[in-house]
C-alpha cells in the first residue's frame, strides 16, 4: 500500500536555468559580427591608378557609384580591349545611364567615381562621360593614388 502514494515532486519537470542565455546570445552576436564580410566589387579589370599630388576625400561615400575602366584581367576570356565594369559586370557605354539610374533614383546628388587605369585611352572615358551627362549625373570624380 505504501507504493500507491507518490510525492508530487517526482512528477514535476525540472526548471531549466536561463542564467547563461545572455552569454550565449552575446557570443553568437560577436561571432557573426566578426565573420561577416562587407560586399565589395570583384575587380575584373586591371587597375593601376594614376598618381596625384593633391587629393581630397569624398564627403558622403554612401552616394558614390564606381565605374572601373581598363583591360580585363582574364584576356583569354574577354579579349584585350578596354572594358567598362559596373557592379561586377561588363557594360557598354550605352548601358551606363540605365545602370546609374537603377543604382540611385536621385542621380543629381550622386557622385560617380571613375577608376580608370592609367594606360587607358581617353576615348572610352569621354564616351562614358557623355552617357553620364545624358543620365544627368554631373558630379564626376577621378580616383587616383597619392604620390609624386
Amino acid at each position: 500500500m505504501l507504493g500507491k502514494f507518490k510525492s508530487q515532486k517526482e512528477n514535476e519537470v525540472p526548471v531549466i536555468s536561463t542564467a547563461s542565455l545572455p552569454d550565449i546570445v552575446l557570443m553568437l552576436l560577436f561571432f557573426f559580427m566578426v565573420t561577416a564580410v562587407m560586399r565589395e566589387t570583384n575587380l575584373l579589370v586591371e587597375q593601376h591608378l594614376p598618381n596625384a599630388t593633391q587629393l581630397t576625400k569624398l564627403q558622403d561615400p554612401s552616394v558614390v557609384s564606381h565605374i572601373y575602366i581598363g583591360k580585363p584581367k582574364d584576356a583569354q576570356r574577354f579579349g584585350s580591349t578596354e572594358l567598362i565594369q559596373m557592379n561586377d559586370v561588363f557594360v557598354t557605354p550605352a548601358q551606363v545611364p540605365q545602370l546609374i539610374t537603377q543604382e540611385n533614383q536621385d542621380v543629381t546628388r550622386m557622385t560617380v567615381s571613375l577608376k580608370v587605369d592609367r594606360r587607358s585611352k581617353m576615348g572610352l572615358v569621354s564616351d562614358v562621360k557623355l552617357k553620364l551627362r545624358e543620365a544627368n549625373a554631373r558630379k564626376i570624380n577621378y580616383s587616383a593614388i597619392g604620390g609624386n
